[in-house]
């Protein structure tokens, strides 16, 4: 049996896709970091807003706030990232090949060489 967090999974599931223990090992690695990222975000961000509040004052509430709005943010980007990993290594494991998160190229349109074009209204298209 392979555990997944609290879940048991199947031997013939496991052996089936042999990479699903480094994968379940990456997701919960990557949820860490994101937790981890949200309460030294929030901590970090709470004592810089409080050495700044001493030439800034405002008031406690949103001291938190910021620090809190800001660190879930971080967090949700850091997860994210690190999951997206994981999903990459997850196909590598399972299909050999690394998917292309590259940008599609954007081809520019050829400009014809029978002049100036027009529009249906008859306006001129340089």
């Amino acid at each position: 049996m392979v555990n997944i967090g609290l879940t048991k999974v199947d031997d013939a599931l496991a052996a089936k896709h042999p990479g699903l223990q480094r994968y379940a090992a990456c997701q919960s690695h990557a949820f860490m970091r994101g937790t981890g990222t949200f309460i030294l975000g929030a901590g970090g961000l709470f004592a810089i807003q409080k050495v700044l509040q001493r030439k800034l004052p405002y008031p406690l509430q949103w001291n938190l706030l910021i620090s809190i709005v800001a660190s879930s943010v971080g967090s949700y980007a850091v997860t994210r990232w690190e999951t997206q990993k994981c999903s990459d290594l997850w196909l590598l494991l399972e299909t050999g090949k690394v998917p292309d998160r590259s940008p599609p190229q954007v081809s520019k349109p050829e400009v014809s060489k029978e002049g100036p074009e027009k529009t249906k209204y008859g306006d001129v298209i340089e």
